[in-house]
């Protein structure tokens, strides 16, 4: 019987290969963006809240996938993942961006119009207030990408749900909408956080360890879309691991 295991690659090296392989055989990311990614990945020290340039051409080919036009942002840091979406929806689709941090939201906007992006806008402060305050909800968005705090993850989900009630005049996210949550495996150790993952951080069993908070959070998140019966989940072992949930009403 084949069994479900992912071989995750015998070493780095071999990791790379393959990684470097299967991006070159996926669709094309345009070149200014590229560069934007190359650009904040050279000059920022917290270049690592950013997707990788891989993961971008699989949300480009999701959302072209399922035809989406409309996308919400929840975690906008300085710009790059927006103008992905802002690639794959085309100039006569929509991109919402939510941001708490006020500073990564002016650099996000000053990217944008640089980059000549003017389907993307951003609402600034906490997420879990902003959200509630949408001004256009008349059309639903067809995907809602979460890539903010980690402790918020289970209260944002909660919040799409209510209020993408089945039947409700102007819903969150369309029937049949994606909620792609990023960071869902936190370096492996939201599913094995013992001695055999290397990445254990050593202050782990520190209660106030900061990484030991966003491991508890993400498996709450994790268990709160699997066991939602409106939700079809798919936890992709893939970069920091991608939880895809389809609301199926």
């Amino acid at each position: 019987m084949k069994v479900s295991t992912t071989p995750l690659y015998a070493n780095e090296a071999l990791g790379r290969a393959v990684t470097f392989y299967s991006s070159g055989q996926s669709l094309t990311i345009p070149k200014p963006i590229r560069n934007y990614h190359y650009k904040i990945f050279r000059e920022r020290h917290d270049s690592n809240y950013m997707i990788s340039e891989f993961q971008s051409q699989a949300l480009v080919f999701l959302a072209r996938a399922i035809g989406a036009k409309r996308v919400l942002e929840i975690g906008v840091y300085v710009g790059y993942s927006a103008m992905i979406w802002s690639h794959a929806v085309g100039p006569q689709g929509k991109v919402t961006g939510l941001e708490y941090n006020e500073e990564y939201a002016k650099l996000a906007q000053e990217a944008w119009k640089d980059g000549g992006f003017e389907n993307i806008d951003v609402h600034v402060g906490p997420a879990a207030e902003t959200l509630t305050k949408l001004a256009d909800i008349s059309e639903p968005y067809d995907i809602i990408f979460i890539d903010a705090d980690k402790t918020g993850y289970s209260g944002y989900l909660r919040q799409i749900l209510k209020m993408s009630a089945p039947g409700a005049k102007n819903r969150l996210l369309r029937p049949g909408g994606i909620i792609a949550a990023d960071n869902t495996l936190r370096q492996g150790l939201v599913a094995e956080s013992g001695p055999d993952n290397p990445w254990r951080p050593a202050d782990f069993d520190n209660p106030d360890s900061s990484q030991a908070i966003a491991v508890a959070a993400i498996r709450e998140y994790n268990d709160l879309a699997t066991e939602n019966d409106r939700l079809e989940t798919l936890l992709i072992p893939l970069w920091d691991g991608l939880h895809l949930s389809r609301l199926v009403d």
